[in-house]
């Protein structure tokens, strides 16, 4: 049984920084590009990053110069540091699990940001 465990979320003002946690079970963590979404009140779920088997990241261009995506191998964990928090980054943040050649996909239950004052 697949399972992605978001934490990490939680209330913040604005410019300050959060680290999001997605630890990974039941699955072969290596083979997985790992991503981040994010989901506002009223809007539509949206990515965020990426990161693939081998390292390489990509950002949304709301993400770029203030996230970084990362992931540990040793502790089948990626996360998600956020730093210069603005209020519109304020939603349900979702850790992904696809695997590119057999396209299963996984999804977390969702953590909470709230950027505010």
């Amino acid at each position: 049984q697949v399972q992605l465990v978001e934490s990490g979320g939680g209330l913040v003002q604005p410019e300050g920084s959060l680290r999001l946690s997605c630890a990974a079970s039941g699955l072969i963590f290596s083979i997985y590009s790992m991503g981040w979404y994010r989901q506002a009140p009223g809007k539509q779920r949206e990515w965020v990053a990426l990161i693939n088997p081998g390292g390489g990241e990509m950002y949304a261009d709301s993400a770029k110069g203030r996230f970084t995506v990362s992931r540990d191998h040793a502790k089948n964990t990626v996360y998600l540091q956020m730093s210069n928090l603005k209020p519109e980054d304020t939603a349900v943040y979702y850790c992904n699990a696809l695997n590119v050649r057999s396209r299963e996909t996984y999804w977390g239950q969702g953590t909470q940001v709230t950027v505010s004052s």
